[in-house]
């Protein structure tokens, strides 16, 4: 069998998705290739024609919250959160994963031996990756996450979730974590770090294009180890193989992959 993979969503072309897909081929050594399908919003009810020329999806903005509605099956992540980003085909029944939260975990273990069980987090946005992040968190055991939102209802959509969820209300104790998930072209430009936020403090942004954000700068100078969202996409991806093929993929080695 020769894999057909992807990753959809808009924009793409800035993707490294396809070159973890096919360093994940050909690790466990299986024949295939991957491609970069630019779909926008409008084009989510298209997403089980559009799967017929796939075998499997990696799913990004922003359709994550959307193409679980055309799923037979999400898994009990998604449900949750209402994020898919990973699709494949199980037969004739078409699946959908989340595995953002688990494998942005994966990474910070692997990275900085960080242990959530306890710990204060902040996570900036309330999108889809904010809302499998958030989960991963609360199933890890957080003490707290507060959420810093735009939009008042998707902050209150994942708040309302969990009991130890927070909107910008609560006073912020020292921050442990704290995870950029806004997209870089949203951003407000920063001019200060946020209460409870020190030395003490792992920041981490989503984003890995530019590897170094002005928001990531800022956090690196006031003395937070940090790191992008490279990482989180490999760990995540070992994990969409798993799903896909059945077989443990090596994060770390879909790292040296994108070197």
């Amino acid at each position: 069998m020769k894999w057909r993979l992807g990753v959809a969503g808009q924009p793409v072309a800035h993707s490294l998705s396809p070159r973890l897909h096919e360093a994940g081929l050909v690790l466990v050594r299986l024949d295939g290739s991957s491609r970069r399908l630019e779909l926008g919003h409008d084009d989510a009810p298209r997403i089980r024609e559009v799967m017929a020329d796939f075998d499997a999806l990696s799913i990004t903005m922003p359709l994550k919250g959307l193409v679980g509605d055309y799923c037979d099956e999400v898994d009990e992540v998604a449900t949750r959160t209402g994020s898919v980003n990973t699709l494949w085909w199980d037969g004739t029944r078409l699946r959908g994963a989340s595995t953002d939260g688990a494998g942005l975990l994966d990474a910070l273990t692997a990275q900085f031996a960080f242990d959530p069980d306890g710990a204060h987090a902040v996570v900036l946005g309330a999108g889809g990756a904010a809302r499998a992040i958030v989960d991963a968190l609360v199933g890890a055991g957080v003490s707290t996450v507060v959420v810093h939102g735009r939009t008042t209802a998707n902050v209150e959509a994942i708040t309302s979730r969990y009991a130890n969820v927070f909107d910008f209300s609560l006073t912020l104790r020292p921050v442990d974590l704290i995870v950029n998930t806004v997209p870089v072209s949203g951003r407000i430009h920063e001019v200060a770090v946020r209460q409870g936020v020190g030395e003490h403090t792992l920041a981490v942004d989503i984003a890995y294009d530019p590897v170094m954000t002005p928001w990531r700068d800022l956090h690196r100078q006031h003395g937070c180890a940090s790191t992008n969202g490279l990482s989180m996409l490999a760990y995540q991806a070992a994990r969409q193989m798993r799903l896909w093929w059945g077989v443990d993929v090596d994060g770390a080695a879909l790292m040296e992959g994108l070197g």
